[in-house]
């Protein structure tokens, strides 16, 4: 089962436990001292900047595959540390980026510090409604990087990306969510364990692991190879998209309450699932929703822990964002403090890559 940290970061105590949980994951991961050590420094300061410019936030920190998906699942795990906030916001997020740009008095050494370090580093930020800061560290630093950091190149002109929120600050999730690759074929899924806490978790870490190791099939013919592997837990509501980038197809297929949106330009359309639990119950027939994909798709998964009737982020610039970091602002801005979510909670996100930048 993976390992999460979810760290609320609301006084300058909190800001040790958010080095802490990053040198945790860090050892985990297998990183070496130094990189280790920029975990570390990356984590405080995120956490620092949402003392000091929002009041204070939330810092997650999980171990996810790399924003480049190998054949089958063969990338070592990264620490992806994120940061959200309800705060101002920014008006100015270039110039927030620059060595020397502070508005709180202080070196403005911060965020530029945290883009060298990373492996990848997103920053998205709307005034009025706050901020969500993004990096990944793994075992070795990207050897060649750019005056403006940008996401590893991924397969085939597309990228995925998630988060994955415990329930009540636990130490594990019963969501999980996972990218594999077999030839032109990238499927993404997520899993959501009956319930939540370690029992849950064993079902969705079962799924994910399946997952690895049947990046061939078609998600029909997964869900079957899943329903097999879950048998013996508790069993998981389980969606999968698959993308055929050589023929522009994404093929979707999901048993159980995972909630699925598709955006097609201007619009968003809901892809439904069987009802059903994967290893417990699984419908006799399972269908596949064909569709299009190009340039102006993006797909959002997300488990229950999100509201039913959440709206998708309109801010244009997201499209353009790290997955995982619409992902994070998906989070954000469906909950509040009075509407506490009352389950784990994870979304994840496929996207088109955006153009090179200059």
């Amino acid at each position: 089962m993976a390992r999460l940290w979810d760290v609320p970061v609301h006084d300058s105590t909190r800001v040790r436990d958010a080095r802490v949980a990053a040198e945790e994951a860090a050892a985990l991961a297998g990183l070496d001292e130094t990189r280790t050590a920029a975990a570390a420094l990356v984590a405080t300061e995120l956490a620092t900047n949402l003392l000091k410019h929002a009041g204070g936030g939330q810092l997650l920190i999980d171990l996810v595959a790399p924003a480049a998906a190998g054949e089958g699942r063969d990338g070592d795990d990264v620490v992806q540390v994120a940061a959200v906030d309800h705060g101002p916001g920014m008006v100015d997020v270039r110039a927030a980026l620059r060595d020397g740009y502070s508005t709180a008095d202080s070196l403005g050494a911060g965020l530029g510090t945290c883009r060298r370090l990373a492996d990848d580093f997103d920053l998205h930020s709307t005034p009025g409604r706050g901020t969500v800061a993004l990096a990944r560290i793994g075992a070795t630093p990207r050897k060649a990087r750019g005056a403006a950091a940008t996401p590893a190149a991924p397969h085939a002109g597309v990228r995925a990306g998630g988060v994955n929120i415990p329930f009540a600050g636990a130490a594990y999730s019963g969501d999980a969510w996972a990218w594999v690759r077999a030839g032109d074929r990238l499927t993404l899924m997520l899993a959501d364990g009956l319930g939540h806490g370690p029992e849950a978790a064993r079902a969705s870490t079962a799924a994910a692991r399946a997952l690895s190791h049947a990046a061939h099939l078609s998600p029909a013919e997964l869900l079957g190879q899943l329903d097999t592997a879950l048998r013996g837990t508790r069993g998981a509501a389980v969606a999968l998209a698959q993308l055929d980038a050589k023929a522009g197809r994404l093929t979707f297929a999901g048993i159980g309450n995972i909630g699925a949106r598709l955006r097609e330009g201007d619009t968003w359309r809901h892809l439904l699932s069987r009802p059903g639990i994967v290893g417990v119950h699984r419908p006799t027939t399972l269908p596949e929703t064909r569709l299009p994909w190009g340039p102006d798709r993006l797909l959002v998964l997300h488990s229950d822990g999100l509201p039913s009737r959440w709206t998708p982020p309109s801010d244009p610039g997201l499209v353009l964002a790290d997955p995982a970091v619409m992902a994070a602002v998906t989070v954000r801005d469906a909950g509040s403090a009075a509407r506490p979510v009352r389950d784990d909670t994870a979304v994840a996100v496929l996207a088109p890559s955006p153009p090179e930048r200059p």
